[in-house]
């Protein structure tokens, strides 16, 4: 699991049938845990908005973390963080 900031989003209008209804979000990696042009894109079903720090869940553990275990998802964003300055 990593820690991130929402930067945007993605819109696909055209996708495999599994991630019909999904919302993406781009992700940037805080430093301490980012490599380089380390950005993804994850499926957000919590709500998170743009300038939010985020928890990232990736690989399996992301499939599991939002409940789509059939699904083609390799980073889910599963937590919002309230506060955490250390990390920044």
């Amino acid at each position: 699991m990593i820690i991130g900031k929402v930067l945007g989003s993605v819109v696909s209008t055209r996708k495999n049938e599994n991630l019909v209804g999904s919302k993406f979000m781009i992700v940037e990696p805080v430093k301490s845990m980012a490599k380089e042009n380390s950005r993804i894109v994850a499926v957000d079903n919590i709500g998170a908005g743009i300038g939010e720090y985020v928890l990232v869940a990736l690989g399996s553990a992301a499939r599991i973390g939002c409940d789509k275990e059939t699904k083609p998802i390799d980073a889910a964003i599963v937590g919002i963080i309230d506060d955490g300055e250390s990390f920044k």
